[in-house]
């Protein structure tokens, strides 16, 4: 990804926007503390260094945009920040709704509204969109039970 993916502009600009990126060299002691085993990995932490989520394998400028809005968004929702981690996942929808990362934050974005709620309604309605948006994903399919609410 350094000679295709890291240079893009917008690359950059989303990294510098939301997240702190480390580089751990293959062969440091922190590859092995971080299970780094295949690159490019990208872990997503909180600032305990508990991991929330990791990309493995090349993505290109136009993919790795929305997988880090994504991580970022798990990464807030695991600790608890609702509200914030809404607005990431949101922005995967606005901005990439044809992306990969999309049907994930779809799914969690229902989970955080829910959480921040505890009422049904957001998941069931992340259910209806994943049916008629994403059907053939594996995030529709761990969204079925939702149907029922």
């Amino acid at each position: 990804m350094e000679a295709v993916t890291y240079p893009e502009q917008d690359v950059i600009e989303q990294m510098e926007k939301s997240a702190v990126p480390v580089r751990i060299p293959f062969d440091s002691p922190l590859a092995d503390e971080f299970v780094v085993k295949w690159t490019p990995n990208l872990i997503f932490m909180d600032r305990e260094r508990k991991r929330h989520h990791r990309i493995i394998g090349f993505l290109s400028p136009g993919e790795l945009i929305p997988a880090v809005l994504l991580g970022v968004g798990k990464t807030f929702l695991e600790t608890d920040d609702f509200e914030r981690a809404a607005g990431f996942l949101k922005k995967v929808l606005d901005g990439h709704p044809l992306s990969h990362a999309a049907p994930e934050a779809v799914y969690f974005r229902g989970v955080c509204r829910y959480k921040g709620t505890h009422d049904g309604k957001p998941l069931k309605q992340a259910y209806e969109t994943l049916q008629s948006d994403y059907p053939n994903t594996e995030w529709a399919k761990r969204a079925a039970p939702y149907r029922l609410l």
